[in-house]
């Protein structure tokens, strides 16, 4: 009787006549719930599922019928009996017919999720989390899961007002969304899941009880076994946690920004930038659960929103680049790869494989990172100086105070940020993010079209020049360069020497740090600190290589700018103890890393002539001044007899250090740094026992190595005529400033082309000269010029190929006083007031007399006229 096929004409009531799947069915629930599920006629059931697959889709859908109707009745007993009976039946058939099951199971599940009592939704999501499990032979292709996903976040959010009942319904969906996710990321025909749509309620759904946990610091170590055990798989923070690591750990390359971005609008929504730590804990589990190739996506994306927020309060930017430095921390540490350039210099690609410490990946383009950095750097300078109608208004000074120091901070964060992430690059990649960062700085003299000064200010303007050289000093820490020519370019050597000669101490401090970092490639400096007389270099145990011929040549190129620097840094007036310090260290420094014999004698010689300058005194420097010169001599000249190992220049230093400490303590800088130090009314220049002696230390050096005649021609600075100007119109300014304060200076000019001649200014005698016949006539003639000429250029020829360097320095620095002394007559005159056209009032006789002077008549400088 083929009674399944005719079920539609048979009456219900007649039992023996209903479908054999019914009746299997309706067997396996007892009269009283109670009792449970009926074991042997459940194995009847499934025997006949599984002999007869393409049943169980009627199966299916008999039973979701069944349970509808009792959900909807309140028969939660025989709810708790379907759900049963359709997990064994899910996990005991494995074929083809098990899809139309599978329909009628989700189903199921949704009835029991959309009811609002919590143990049928509780008792939904574990079916769910067991079909979750189960690994499908074919993909599907109609199946959807955006329901789940909507639900499972509701409840992750539920406020039920029992807290027990709460979070029972709160780790359902949590477990609810674990399973969405197994179910669903490694099948490729449901990537739709990483569509915002869906991330947007999976990610915050496990942020918000994320939230709840109470160590922060735990969560985001990646050794930390969080919700394992009884009570974690109770706890929802720590199973929202493991269920977003398993998330991550899932992202594929192009679902990353998918996964990031609902996590910064979280932060965002609910104010967890300040403070951070709950952000800093989220971007922790973010970067250990990713793939390490993976992490570029994530640090673009928190520069990103450090762009978006750009105008937010300074706690809040300064929370985004603190979570942006644990990122890149955690990137340098952990990631796998290699920097490799390509054919532009500011773009670098990932390679995998790689052996190069440290092990740093950057996937946005290098100089864009810092680029971003330095932007936010210059505008929260901006915020906190502020132009001045907005310094001027009704806020009270707590308040602009209070800001500038929440400024401070996001300032201080971007420093550290920069620092450490330029630290952690190879070497080779390091010195072009030195370089870009180099180009940032606010130089005098050089073109500056990445940060505009003038609407800042001299006090922005030197708080970007200190930060910026912070972020240099920890970008050059431990950098390490084999030669030195590479290290220290010219573009870069130039603008660092010129903040060098800046009117302040604490920029001059930065440079010479900037450039222990670099030159001291043995790690000496520790060894060198503080200036002092070292009585046993030996002792020290300083490491030194032979010179290379790369870094001869260097010097041979650069070592004339470098000691013009530190002779020009000495004897600046506002020079502090730290400064000489640094001094001395940058002078043991070069000795150590790039002296050969001619190295040594040019330092030498400017050791001596910087005790001549304190001596001569023609600069007019403070006493302190000039005896911290005295005592940085005797101190770096302790140090060089002592690395040269000569005896008899060992024995002129320590004589005359012994001489100073019985007659004059305060040249030794044991006595002058000290506190209250009594200071001298002046340097006796007769005392000659007390000062080093050129002539006894050539003859200490006489002899084979060291050509000590060298040392009889005084050292003398070639001063850039970029450093003469500077100077001129500083002191220029200074003056404008305090006599014509209504006068606006136009020397605001940075470089001045000026033709040097040699002879002087004619005298008015000599402009009058009589013109006669004779005069005349010599002018006409032309006979022998041109062999005048010619001899003349063969002697300059002659002179600069067979002269001494020094002759040729000295004759240059003739030239350069000449110079000097030609623009401070030139500015003498532009600062002078000068005559009017409308005449000058005199008094005579008792009646008041206006002189008027025509224009034509008046004397103009050359520089005003064109």
């Amino acid at each position: 009787m083929d009674s399944e096929n005719n079920e539609s004409g048979v009456c219900g009531c007649c039992g023996p006549l209903r479908p054999r799947y019914k009746r299997l069915v309706d067997n396996i629930f007892p009269e009283d719930p109670k009792d449970g599920l009926s074991k042997s006629d459940m194995e009847k059931l499934t025997f006949y599922a599984v002999s007869a697959p393409e049943k169980l889709d009627r199966i299916g859908a008999y039973l979701a019928e069944k349970l509808s109707r009792d959900v909807v009745r309140h028969r939660y007993g025989n709810v708790v009996i379907a759900m049963e009976a359709l997990d064994q039946l899910l996990m005991a058939c494995h074929s083809q017919s098990i899809k139309p099951f599978v329909e009628s199971f989700l189903h199921m599940v949704a009835k029991l999720l959309e009811s609002r009592e919590p143990d049928l939704q509780v008792l939904g999501t574990n079916s769910f989390v067991k079909f979750a499990n189960i690994e499908e032979d074919t993909p599907s292709y109609h199946r959807r899961y955006d329901f789940f996903v909507s639900q499972f976040s509701a409840m992750c959010h539920s406020t039920h007002e029992d807290q027990e009942t709460r979070t029972r319904i709160r780790v359902a969906g949590i477990k609810g969304l674990q399973g969405v996710v197994r179910k669903t990321v490694n099948d490729e025909l449901q990537a739709i899941i990483w569509e915002p749509q869906h991330m947007d309620k999976l990610i915050p759904s496990m942020l918000f009880n994320m939230q709840d946990s109470d160590d922060l610091d735990r969560a985001g170590h990646p050794n930390t076994p969080s919700g394992a055990g009884q009570d974690g798989e109770e706890n929802p923070s720590a199973l929202a946690e493991n269920c977003f690591r398993e998330l991550l750990g899932r992202a594929a390359y192009g679902n990353m920004n998918n996964a990031v971005r609902p996590v910064l609008v979280h932060l965002d929504n609910h104010h967890l930038w300040d403070p951070n730590e709950f952000a800093v804990s989220c971007f922790r589990i973010i970067m250990y659960s990713i793939q390490a190739q993976h992490s570029h996506h994530v640090i673009q994306q928190v520069l990103n929103h450090l762009d978006t927020n750009n105008k937010n309060t300074p706690r809040v930017r300064a929370g985004i680049v603190q979570v942006l430095l644990e990122t890149v921390a955690i990137a340098a540490k952990g990631s796998v790869g290699m920097i490799q350039g390509s054919k532009r210099s500011d773009v670098f690609t990932f390679e995998s494989e790689c052996t190069i410490p440290p092990n740093l990946w950057l996937g946005p383009t290098v100089l864009e990172v810092f680029n971003t950095l330095l932007k936010h750097l210059r505008m929260s300078v901006d915020f906190e100086l502020g132009d001045s109608s907005r310094r001027n208004s009704a806020s009270s000074v707590s308040s602009v105070r209070g800001r500038e120091s929440e400024e401070r901070i996001v300032q201080n964060a971007i420093i550290q940020t920069i620092g450490f992430f330029g630290g952690n690059l190879p070497d080779y990649q390091r010195a072009e993010v030195m370089m870009f960062i180099m180009g940032k700085v606010p130089v005098y003299g050089t073109p500056c079209h990445a940060l505009d000064t003038v609407k800042i200010g001299h006090q922005g303007t030197k708080r970007i020049q200190t930060m910026l050289l912070s972020s240099l000093i920890m970008v050059t820490s431990g950098f390490k360069s084999k030669s030195m020519a590479a290290a220290l370019p010219p573009p870069f050597l130039d603008p660092l020497f010129s903040i060098s000669l800046m009117e302040d101490s604490e920029l001059r401090q930065l440079v010479f740090e900037i450039l222990h970092n670099i030159l001291d490639r043995h790690d000496n400096r520790a060894k060198l600190r503080g200036i002092r007389i070292i009585p046993n270099v030996s002792a020290l145990k300083i490491k030194r290589e032979k010179i290379s011929k790369q870094d001869v040549a260097f010097m041979k190129k650069h070592g004339q700018q470098l000691y013009r620097h530190i002779y020009l840094g000495c004897k600046e007036e506002d020079n502090v103890h730290k400064n000489f310090e640094l001094l001395f260290t940058t002078l043991a420094i070069l000795t150590i890393e790039l002296a050969n014999e001619e190295v040594v004698i040019d330092l030498i010689r400017l050791a001596i002539a910087l005790q001549e300058m304190a001596l001569t005194n023609e600069e007019n420097l403070p006493m302190f001044i000039r005896c911290g010169i005295m005592a940085l001599v005797a101190a770096y000249l302790n140090f060089l007899s002592q690395m040269i190992a000569n005896p008899p220049f060992c024995q002129h230093v320590s004589k005359v250090i012994e001489l100073r400490n019985m007659d004059a303590p305060y040249l030794l800088p044991e006595h002058i740094f000290r506190d209250k130090c009594p200071l001298p009314e002046s340097l006796d220049k007769e005392d000659s026992q007390l000062y080093f002696q050129t002539a006894d230390m050539a003859e200490c050096l006489a002899g084979p190595g060291y050509n000590a005649e060298r040392l009889s021609i005084p050292y003398v600075p070639q001063v850039t005529v970029l450093y003469t100007v500077g100077k001129i119109i500083h002191r220029c300014k200074q003056t404008s400033r305090d006599r014509l304060t209504r006068r606006k200076s136009f020397v605001d000019t940075v470089s001045l082309q000026v033709d040097i001649i040699s002879n002087s200014l004619p005298e008015k005698s000599q402009l009058a000269e009589e013109i006669t016949f004779e005069t005349l006539k010599k002018a006409i003639d032309t006979t022998g010029l041109e062999e005048q000429e010619r001899e003349k250029r063969r002697q300059v020829m002659e002179k600069f190929q067979k002269a001494p360097f020094e002759e040729i320095a000295a004759h240059c620095e003739s030239k350069a006083n000449m110079l000097h002394d030609r623009l401070a007559q030139i500015f003498e005159l532009t600062i002078r007031p000068p005559p009017s056209p409308s005449g000058v009032v005199s008094i005579s006789a008792g009646h008041t007399q206006h002189q008027s002077v025509p224009v034509y008549e008046m004397k103009f400088p050359d520089l005003c006229v064109y």
